[in-house]
């Protein structure tokens, strides 16, 4: 169309010239030149109410990436990702801000550890090959509730999960026996923690020998040596839990199991997985026993 030819052209040539050459009004290129703004500002207004209403559905969790991810796969919405970066910047839209790593266990001197055999190699080619393991802390009005987590390196799902008043060697063994459970593993699995007292004492690691799984730690607190458990903690607490005031601990334990059940494992778009869920993600695994396919 000659008026979008002008449009594209208009800071190399003088758009009084290019009218003149192409045959068409001044004043019919200013006329098109507002409808055309007035049906982009349309267009704006309602992608920001369907970026508004994903924000809102998800409760502030979602930036930018995954926001544009649901437009295009959900709403079936065809829009580049700076626009939605911008679009979201203009009026506001940001996900909830990250707080800084705290260390949680403590590491006992007179059980022994063991070498860092996952050496930060956070991918998988096939689901129960590497698992991570670790610990973390739920403000209550009541006190601290505990959570422990067992998390599968190749679909970053949460495959064992435990909660508890105390900090104990109970609560971790809790969690990698729902993680044993449920995949039933093969021997050979690389099981990686740190070197809290409650993963290297004699209950757990009579676990981790009976399942026949080797056993990897982190260095002496480094948390990056376990970062992917990290950032589902990051994330627990960004979008869940510093965002709510637990009047009991069976109220964190109730909102806790949701986010990771209904949400975090079924539903939450992960960057590392091409964007799909972990179920999702596993789901074209066993359907096609190949990584081929999936978007990583």
């Amino acid at each position: 169309m000659r008026y979008e030819f002008i449009e594209n052209h208009r800071e190399e040539f003088p758009v009084q010239r290019m009218c003149q050459v192409l045959a068409v009004s001044p004043g019919g290129y200013y006329a098109w030149r507002r409808r055309s703004a007035s049906k982009l500002k349309m267009a704006n207004e309602k992608l920001v109410e369907q970026i508004k209403e994903i924000h809102a559905e998800f409760k502030g969790k979602y930036g930018s990436p995954r926001i544009h991810q649901e437009l295009r796969d959900e709403k079936k919405i065809l829009c580049r990702k700076n626009r939605v970066v911008r679009l979201m910047g203009e009026n506001g839209i940001q996900a909830v801000h990250k707080r800084p790593f705290r260390v949680t266990t403590k590491s006992n001197p007179a059980h022994a550890v063991e070498p860092n055999l996952l050496d930060r190699e956070f991918t998988a080619g096939k689901p129960n090959q590497k698992w991570t393991s670790d610990i973390t802390y739920i403000r209550t009005k009541e006190g601290w509730l505990y959570l422990a987590v067992v998390l599968d390196l190749f679909s970053r799902r949460i495959v064992g999960w435990a909660m508890s008043n105390r900090i104990t060697s109970d609560l971790v063994v809790d969690a990698l026996e729902m993680a044993v459970q449920q995949r039933k593993p093969d021997a050979g699995l690389l099981h990686h923690s740190d070197r809290g007292s409650q993963y290297t004492g004699k209950a757990y690691r009579e676990l981790l020998a009976a399942n026949k799984m080797l056993v990897s730690m982190s260095g002496k607190g480094d948390c990056w040596d376990n970062a992917p458990t990290e950032s589902f903690f990051s994330s627990l607490k960004r979008e869940q839990v510093h965002h709510k005031y637990y009047e009991t601990r069976d109220s964190a334990r109730t909102d806790i199991f949701f986010y990771i059940e209904a949400f975090y494992n079924r539903k939450r778009r992960h960057s590392t997985l091409g964007y799909y869920n972990p179920a999702a993600f596993e789901e074209i695994y066993f359907n096609t026993q190949s990584v081929s396919s999936l978007c990583l």
